[in-house]
């Protein structure tokens, strides 16, 4: 458990005993979930340790004090995980204090999930942490977002509202490690288990590493508009670095990142546009392979009812790399290096400069809302892979329900984004009981 959640558990144990204490004693409310997850692999060829990624039971306890002026909220996940062996683990996924000063200020303190942007599943803005592993074995939507511990401050003013996010802490995306899911490892040049994992070398805990994130958004003509700022870190291992002739590392490197967006009701749906600027600190003239680039992001979004108890979504993004001539004189250089020093081994691909990438969401409900029936697809025409999300939810009373669903991927190169993920197919169940 590192310092930050540490601080956070005592001042929220603080802050109930004072609460608890004071003539005004605000209620305490709990509940929660039970839930079984068992997912199973569809492709033999797959190198993980296990053609399982998911054997669990879970177990959420949340609890929440607040009154006018402030609120105490803790959400605690304790897990029996059968994956490798019968394991009993515990995750703080949220413990946060949230008060408001007289100035129209709020503030939220500890342990939390940050979210921002208007993207369906496509993040430009949303510079927070996720847990794809999570989202690609079959577990709740909500473990996609990771938790960080922070201090988050909005100002309500009639200019608007101005957000800012200190994270003291960095916090990577938690990716695929070979265990339960395979990965593309450009140093092997393939598709990799557990025994070509490489853990990445993450930023020191320091002042000057802190990350912090700015957004003003408020409402024009019925359309919610936002801008954006962060400065921090990529959350994957953009980069690579020699220790020495036969040694190197991954790590994480510099990134600033500048955004607006756009959310809105149009003909009859909801239009939403988001884009940025990635400004790779480390690289700012993309001449170091090594180093992620920079790049411009942008994505178009439109969603409507198309039936009774039937939406649908259509989503459109491009990438553009900066300084791509420059990627191509240093990736040339790679590539002789590479010939000189082990003639024949094979290179890790060059990247295109353009990434377009096309996402589609259809739910549908049935049977008076007791049975849901979804399916997500991703598919990139210039990376020519795809990712296909499905499930079918049945609510057997308001506490009971059941789901079967599935991760399907794609691709024809295993150095692109889903291409990576190509054996990592797998079917789900969960059983959830809510309390």
């Amino acid at each position: 458990m590192n310092r930050m959640i540490k601080l956070t558990l005592v001042a929220l144990t603080a802050a109930m005993i004072l609460g608890g204490g004071s003539s005004q004693a605000q209620e305490l409310y709990l509940n929660g979930f039970v839930e079984g997850l068992w997912s199973g692999g569809l492709d033999d060829r797959n190198p993980t340790d296990r053609d399982y990624p998911a054997a669990e039971t879970r177990l959420q306890l949340r609890a929440e004090s607040y009154g006018d002026n402030a609120e105490v909220f803790a959400k605690v996940d304790f897990i029996q995980d059968g994956f490798d062996s019968t394991s009993y683990d515990w995750e703080l996924r949220e413990a946060y204090l949230k008060f408001r000063l007289p100035i129209d200020i709020d503030f939220k303190i500890g342990r939390q999930i940050l979210t921002w942007g208007t993207g369906d599943l496509l993040f430009i803005n949303d510079v927070f942490a996720k847990d794809y592993q999570s989202f690609f074995i079959g577990r709740q939507d909500e473990y996609l977002k990771a938790p960080q511990t922070a201090m988050r401050a909005e100002w309500f003013t009639k200019a608007g509202t101005f957000s800012l996010i200190a994270i003291p802490d960095f916090e990577p995306n938690i990716l695929p490690t070979g265990d339960r899911l395979s990965f593309y490892n450009p140093m092997n040049v393939d598709i990799v288990g557990s025994s070509g994992y490489m853990a990445p070398v993450e930023p020191d805990n320091s002042f000057d590493n802190a990350e912090i994130a700015f957004r003003y958004s408020r409402s024009v003509k019925g359309f919610n508009v936002a801008g954006y700022a962060y400065r921090g870190f990529y959350k994957e291992p953009r980069a690579v670095r020699m220790i020495d002739s036969t040694t190197s590392e991954l790590y994480f490197p510099r990134l600033n990142v500048y955004g607006a967006s756009l959310r809105g009701q149009v003909a009859g749906g909801i239009l939403w546009l988001e884009g940025g600027y990635y400004d790779s600190r480390k690289d700012q003239y993309g001449d170091e392979y090594s180093i992620e680039n920079s790049s411009t992001k942008a994505f178009i979004g439109f969603e409507r009812q198309v039936a009774s108890d039937f939406t649908g979504n259509i989503q459109f993004q491009a990438e553009m790399m900066s300084s791509y001539d420059n990627y191509e004189k240093s990736y040339d250089g790679y590539v002789a290096m590479m010939n000189m020093m082990q003639p024949g081994a094979p290179v890790t691909p060059k990247t295109d400069e353009t990434r377009t990438l096309i996402t589609s969401r259809w739910t549908k409900q049935l049977a008076s809302q007791t049975v849901t029936l979804s399916l997500f697809g991703f598919y990139s025409p210039s990376d020519e892979d795809a990712y296909i999300r499905f499930s079918t939810a049945y609510k057997y009373t308001d506490e009971l329900s059941l789901m079967v669903g599935g991760n399907i991927f794609e691709g024809k190169n295993p150095q692109t984004m889903f291409g990576q993920f190509d054996h990592n197919d797998n079917l789900y169940v969960k059983v959830n009981y809510g309390f």
